[in-house]
């Protein structure tokens, strides 16, 4: 008797105490449904069914300090309020042209029983394919000045499954092919990190509308617990803000398939609207440049015989692009500072002194007569100081050129930021804390004054802030193309059916796709041909890089007509099929006339993949112009096996796509004239 009560005692301590559901919301179509509970310890939580099933599990709310008690129990609920919202808006340039944003939101005020009576809303934004969350602390004495230390979200996923994933807090910020593994074997991850759970489920978690604050890693604390992480910083408290303010939103898309999480707009709409006004100077463009052959070390950044941003060769570009109806030509290497270790000592950077082989003026005058804009390009080796001292100078210079969109670079380890401190001094910081989320938007807004868009590598990740600052056009944030010449190793064909579902559910990436020779430095391009195509439909940006030689393109004109032709400006988007890290099949329609586009992409496995083609105005016809794999392609044996052909196609048909390992398939559908 006297065991048993020891065992009954024990199983009653071990037990979660009881805890009182105190508001709820669901989504417009029911779908979701968030359920908030306080329990008698004042602990709040949050859960997520889909359909009546637990997606997430209670999950707890709260902040640990750097100067105060941390916030997270003897709450008691003070206040909800509900609303439902519901618009189509446009955007200037995208993915599609009009968004529905479509949610019912759920805001509860939470105040402690005790102690300093300090309060927090929550508020929860409910869509059917997810949800957005954030903190939002209002006007009181008890907490003026904010240092947040730690965020105490949790995110308790309710069933097992696979977790697609790069580490966070290692030396090459988001440069890492992503891991799939059970998620339980997840440690620290960057978000997005991709999930699908043993039923078949697809949920990514990430965050939205990140500005004065720390990025969120997402870190497994046991089990299927994960909690926040903010990057670090050097001041001690990752975040200091004065209230009122509120977090970014942290997002979990849901989905039956991986489609489904590429189609979602969530993170787009949970950021505020456009604050620039007109932005119809902010215009897609693909471009070429000096670029891929300081990758192939043919050509280099620094001066000397080998340099690449030489006057004539920069005008040997510009006669192509022209030639060929490319609007941009971005040049590296133009500016003094290359010379030496420029990686590890950005403070020698000048933006606004050229090397002397190369003419700023001509050139930007050049280019002009031809039709075409120079692409400035600002490496920063991570310096931030330096380039804050010298940037409206340096975005000055170009909006006189009128060279109206740049190229930022960070190329610098995780933590390795030189930024000025308070007291004046140099302080190390990281790729995704609070002072570079504050950074990159300066460099944004003052470039927006001058009419120019913005396109940052190594940069912050994407949480969706080009809806409300439309000149950011694109980023990097991932292994892009230059892995493929240098790489070791470089990126698999499982790649980019990976960054489509991770990477990519937030927005653009300047992939830098088109290497048509398929030849890295002394290494193939796990591609065929035909992937490289069809990367321009798959991998999103509104801006697209022809990335090859020009004397590379000259030998694959055929193929390379696809890339003359593709827009990069769409109405519309769909996802056909696909599933993480194996394959993808995206249709999109041209904003600007009525054709689609369709690509497709394959890991190293050679599949068959049938489409259909109920995605065409119906009664129509069109003519596609097929550029697939040959029957002989295989990216190691093979690449440039492509077959080029035409056929007539309606709404009715079915396509057998064939991809061969590491291969893809590209379509024009030409609409014929009704």
């Amino acid at each position: 008797m006297f065991g048993r009560l020891i065992a009954l005692v024990a199983f009653l301590s071990a037990a979660p105490a009881y805890a009182e559901v105190v508001a709820e919301v669901s989504s417009p179509g029911e779908v979701l449904t968030v359920e908030i509970d306080i329990n008698p310890a004042g602990h709040a939580t949050y859960s997520v069914e889909r359909d009546g099933d637990a997606v997430i599990e209670p999950s707890r709310l709260g902040f640990l300090f750097t100067d105060a008690k941390k916030l997270d129990r003897y709450f008691k609920l003070v206040g909800t309020w509900t609303r439902t919202f519901d618009e189509t808006w446009e955007q200037p340039w995208g993915e599609r042209r009009f968004v529905r944003n479509h949610y019912n939101e759920l805001r509860v005020r939470l105040t402690e029983r005790s102690h300093a009576q300090r309060s927090v809303d929550v508020v929860f934004r409910v869509y059917d394919d997810g949800v957005g969350f954030r903190y939002e602390f209002p006007e009181q004495a008890s907490l003026g000045t904010v240092n947040i230390a730690e965020e105490l979200t949790e995110f308790v996923i309710a069933s097992p499954g696979t977790a697609w994933w790069i580490p966070a807090g290692e030396w090459n910020r988001y440069e890492y092919l992503y891991h799939e593994t059970p998620l339980n074997e997840v440690t620290q991850a960057h978000t997005p990190i991709t999930i699908r759970t043993a039923d078949g489920l697809h949920v990514s978690f990430h965050e939205a509308a990140l500005v004065d604050y720390s990025s969120m890693w997402f870190r497994r604390v046991e089990d299927r617990r994960f909690r926040a992480e903010l990057a670090p910083s050097s001041r001690g408290a990752k975040v200091s803000r004065a209230a009122p303010f509120h977090t970014p939103w942290r997002t979990i898309q849901i989905s039956e398939t991986a489609g489904g999480l590429a189609e979602s707009d969530l993170i787009l709409n949970l950021n505020e609207p456009n604050k620039l006004g007109d932005v119809s100077w902010v215009e897609p463009y693909k471009y070429v440049g000096v670029w891929w052959g300081m990758h192939l070390e043919t050509e280099t950044w620094g001066s000397g015989p080998k340099h690449g941003a030489n006057t004539a060769n920069v005008k040997r570009y510009i006669d192509f692009a022209a030639e060929h109806g490319f609007r941009g030509v971005l040049v590296e290497g133009w500016n003094q500072g290359w010379d030496g270790d420029w990686y590890n000592n950005g403070a020698v950077f000048s933006f606004t002194k050229p090397y002397p082989d190369f003419d700023i003026e001509e050139l930007a005058a050049y280019a002009r007569q031809k039709g075409v804009r120079l692409i400035g390009h600002h490496e920063t080796s991570g310096h931030v100081a330096n380039y804050e001292s010298q940037l409206e100078d340096a975005l000055d210079l170009y909006a006189r050129l009128g060279i109206d969109s740049v190229k930022t670079g960070y190329v610098a380890d995780t933590g390795g930021i030189q930024a000025l401190g308070p007291d004046g001094e140099i302080r190390f910081e990281w790729h995704d804390g609070q002072l570079l989320s504050n950074h990159h938007l300066k460099v944004v807004k003052e470039a927006a004054e001058r009419h120019i868009a913005v396109n940052p590598h190594e940069p912050i990740k994407d949480t969706g802030l080009r809806r409300t600052y439309p000149n950011w056009v694109s980023r990097e944030g991932a292994r892009g193309m230059e892995y493929n010449a240098w790489g070791d190793p470089p990126n698999d064909p499982a790649h980019v059916p990976e960054l489509v579902f991770t990477r990519m559910l937030p927005g653009p990436m300047d992939y830098t796709p088109g290497i048509l020779s398929l030849q890295g430095r002394g290494q193939k391009l796990q591609s065929t041909i035909a992937r490289q195509l069809a990367l321009y439909v798959v991998v999103y940006s509104p801006i697209q890089m022809a990335a090859d030689l020009p004397e590379n393109y000259e030998k694959h004109m055929a193929a390379f007509q696809f890339i003359e032709d593709v827009p990069v400006d769409w109405a519309d988007s769909r996802v056909l099929n696909g599933e993480i890290g194996d394959y993808v099949t995206f249709a999109r329609k041209d904003r600007n006339s009525e054709d689609w586009y369709l690509g497709a992409v394959t890991n190293e496995e050679p599949r068959e993949l049938q489409v259909k083609l109920d995605f065409l105005e119906p009664g129509r016809t069109y003519t596609a112009q097929i550029y697939r794999d040959g029957p002989d392609a295989d990216w190691k044996t093979n690449g440039h096996d492509i077959v080029i052909e035409e056929r007539e196609v309606g709404a009715g048909d079915v396509l057998t796509l064939r991809l061969a390992s590491g291969g893809g398939q590209a379509i024009r559908f030409v609409a014929d004239a009704k």
